[in-house]
This record gives structure tokens, sequence and C-alpha cells, in this order.
């Protein structure tokens, strides 16, 4: 009897240890405001700490010992803010292993040496290099039939899927640990940036033929007024300005690769834009 006591005592320590719903929950709303005490020295490390107190305030009530857990919060920290959501999901299943005692200290600062820079470079590209243009592009494009409406396209078409992969994200990464590297790289973010990336040149190839369009308009009408022909510049123009975006293409990039896809994507929707409007 004596000697079964012990193990269930440790097993209500260990229940102990498992953070409440609520909890998680107050961590995921405070990593939001990830980047609000962004500073030189530890770059996201204060808010990366302000988001993860609640749970350690819960996870350890000796007061030197949740000192010694905010301490190691403190060093360097910089990722997307994003696909931080993953790491700081996972810190809270390490730092529930740390207060079980089933793990050393150490373990959760090479959790986050180890993702920040590759989730860093990953979020970099999907989010501010593909889909943030991509949103803006298809928005600014709907702005004459949508008007002010527009907002509310661009809110919708980046922020609902930040905001979902922010929330699935910290799940996973508090029920995989570790594992949630995997989770990522199955998400497959660079491969679906390329082809946002080709999309916004598509759509920019789009509005170069807007711009024109609406020039040859205006420029119709004035020299209809004055008694002359029409004059076909404007499109000559458009067409130019397609030669030079092929050209920078080649000058800069040499080989062709995604921004080179963007560029044959611009060149692509003048022409046919150009068709379209001649049709």
């Amino acid at each position: 009897m004596n000697a079964a006591r012990p193990d269930r005592d440790s097993e209500r320590r260990a229940a102990h240890r498992r953070l409440p719903a609520g909890i998680r929950l107050r961590v995921f709303l405070r990593s939001l405001t990830l980047q609000a005490s962004w500073n030189r020295k530890g770059m996201q490390s204060l808010g990366f700490l302000y988001a993860l107190w609640p749970a350690l305030f819960w996870l350890y009530p000796d007061r030197r010992a949740r000192k010694e857990a905010a301490r190691r919060h403190l060093v360097f920290f910089n990722s997307h803010p994003y696909l931080a959501s993953a790491i700081l999901g996972g810190t809270l299943q390490h730092e529930e292993r740390i207060a079980r005692g089933e793990e050393a200290p150490a373990e959760v600062v090479r959790f986050k040496e180890a993702l920040m820079f590759p989730f860093a470079a990953v979020g970099d590209s999907f989010f501010w290099l593909s889909l943030r243009p991509f949103a803006g592009a298809l928005a600014a494009l709907s702005f004459p039939w949508t008007g002010a409406w527009a907002v509310l396209i661009f809110l919708c078409l980046y922020d609902l899927p930040h905001l979902a992969v922010r929330i699935g994200l910290f799940v996973q990464g508090y029920r995989l640990g570790d594992e949630v590297v995997e989770r990522v790289a199955r998400m497959g973010l660079p491969a679906i940036g390329a082809w946002l990336r080709r999309a916004v040149g598509l759509l920019g190839g789009v509005a170069l033929v807007f711009a024109f369009r609406l020039l040859w308009v205006v420029l119709d009408s004035s020299r209809s007024i004055a008694g002359a022909a029409p004059s076909a510049w404007p499109w000559i123009t458009a067409l130019g300005a397609a030669v030079i975006a092929w050209v920078a293409a080649y000058l800069l990039l040499f080989k062709r690769g995604p921004v080179a896809a963007g560029y044959l994507a611009i060149l692509l929707g003048v022409v046919l834009g150009i068709a379209w409007a001649e049709g």
C-alpha cells in the first residue's frame, strides 16, 4: 500500500502540470502581439516571454523556478510572427516536461534555436512575398466594381489564411512538439507561394492593360473632340512595357525560376489583355 502511494502522487503531479485550455488560449492571444516589444538585442524575445508568461506562472508556483524559466526565454529569438506560433506551442509542451522533471531546461532552448530561422525563411517567402502581394493585387483589380469593399476583400484574402495558419500551427505545436517540423513541411508553403507569385505576375499584366486601356479611352475621346484620328501609341507603349519587363527578367535573373515566370506572366497578361480589348 505504501509503495503504491508515491506512484499515485507522481501521477497527480504529472496531471497537475498539464496546461488547462484557458491558459493555452491566453498564450495564443498574447502571441498576436509578438512584435509589439521588438528590440535590437533580443528582437522578439520579450514578446515571446510575454506570450508564454501565463503558462510559466501556472507551471512554476515557486517564484525562483519561475524566474529561471523566464530567464531562459529572454535569449535572442527572431522568427516569422505567424509560424512562430508553432514554436510557441512546442515550447509549451517542452515546459510541461521540464516542470514534471522529465526534461532538461536546455532542450527547450535548442528547440527554439533549431526552428526559428528555417521558419522565418518559409514564413517571409510565403506571407510577405507571395500571399500579401496576391491579396493586394486581386483586391486592387476588383476596386472598379467593388469600391471600398476592396479593402474587405484584401482583409479576407490575407487575414483569414494567416489566422488559420497561426491557430492550426499553435495547436499542432503543442500536440506534436519537435514533430511539428514535419507538419509544416507537409503544408507545402514554398510551392504554394511560387504559384501565388506567378498569379501576381498575371494580375500585374492585366492591371497594366487596364491602365493603358483607360489611357486609350481618354486620348481617343480627346482626339475625337478635336476632330483628329485616334492614336495607336498607347498600345505600342503597352507592348513596349511588356518587352522591357521581359528584358529585365533576362538581365536580372539569367535563369528561369519563379520570378522569371512572374515576368513571363506579366508579358502574357499584357498580350492577352490587348487582344481582349481589341476584340
